[in-house]
């Protein structure tokens, strides 16, 4: 006998919203997807609503340098600036690579004709004029880096004073300085990326800097080279630029999974010491697949464990302090 009574109705299933909100009568465990959705939803709004850090009394300029490829040196950068900037702090990030990743990953504009780093270090275009706003965070601004830079280093060395270009630009920018002599608007931090080799656009960025932080992927082969570019940022700070010191030093790339990867950290460490930052970037999917859709994982995927590790650097940077 068939029976006619009517089915039962599925309980159901919780959506990130519902979860979000906080609806307890459709809290299922049995929906791990939607537990992760809620997940995302709750950092999202965490995000949004983090205290303001406490702000520097004057701009920090920081150079985001290492001429080995491949360790994470964009990422740093473009994930730092996002973090600064949800953290209150009023950020300018200076795309210096011919290849424009940054600029990518931060969804402003830099196809061939755009004005930009090439225009500010070959023409003396003035750097606020150049800047754009990165459509996902409001204290995030940009001057983005086209292929036209890839020819500005053979264009620079005709030039005047080729290796202060960028930091008469930046000190000239009207949004730099101290808070009296600039106020409340002043930028608090302008990051600058620079390309992986240490040629005239990654000098103009040391001689342009204070501040120099060094991602250092958690790979013995990623230590090669180091002691080159230590040299280089010596001799910058002998002759041409002697406030710059090496103030940071970030581990990227850290599988917690291996030996090698908490051997070399740990040789990092006692070689830096304090300059490392007690914070390591994990390897991370979300990291790598943010860039693909216009966005840092600070905003693609802010509960990320890659997107909580540069929040918690960005903190250690601002609770730190400029060096003395």
């Amino acid at each position: 006998m068939v029976s006619r009574e009517t089915p039962s109705r599925p309980a159901p299933v919780p959506t990130a919203a519902d979860l979000a909100a906080g609806v307890p009568s459709l809290h299922d465990e049995t929906t791990p997807l939607a537990r992760a959705a809620e997940h995302s939803v709750l950092a999202r709004q965490d995000a949004a609503s983090r205290p303001i850090a406490e702000r520097p009394t004057s701009t920090r300029v920081v150079v985001v340098a290492n001429q080995k490829g491949g360790v994470g040196k964009t990422t740093t950068s473009v994930n730092l600036a996002a973090a600064l900037a949800q953290l209150g702090q009023r950020v300018l990030l200076v795309d210096l690579d011919p290849q424009g990743n940054a600029s990518t990953a931060l969804n402003v504009a830099h196809a061939r004709g755009t004005v930009g780093t090439y225009d500010v270090l070959v023409d003396g275009v003035d750097l606020q004029s150049v800047e754009q706003q990165c459509p996902d965070l409001e204290l995030l601004r940009v001057v983005p880096a086209t292929i036209d830079l890839a020819g500005a280093e053979i264009e620079l060395v005709s030039l005047d004073s080729r290796e202060r270009r960028l930091r008469a630009a930046i000190l000239d920018h009207p949004r730099v300085g101290s808070e009296e002599a600039v106020g409340e608007e002043r930028y608090d931090y302008v990051l600058v990326d620079c390309p992986p080799s240490l040629g005239l656009l990654t000098l103009n960025a040391l001689v342009a800097g204070a501040e120099m932080l060094i991602p250092i992927q958690a790979e013995y082969y990623a230590l090669e080279g180091l002691g080159q570019l230590l040299e280089t940022v010596r001799m910058v700070h002998e002759h041409l630029n002697p406030e710059l010191v090496v103030s940071t030093i970030l581990i990227t790339m850290y599988d917690a999974r291996t030996r090698l990867a908490a051997n070399v950290a740990q040789e990092v460490r006692e070689h830096f010491g304090p300059q490392v930052l007690k914070t390591s970037i994990p390897r991370s999917v979300r990291v790598s697949e943010a860039p693909s859709y216009g966005q840092s994982v600070m905003t693609y995927d802010p509960g990320s464990p890659g997107a909580l590790s540069y929040l918690g650097a960005a903190k250690e940077i601002v609770e730190r302090g400029a060096p003395a």
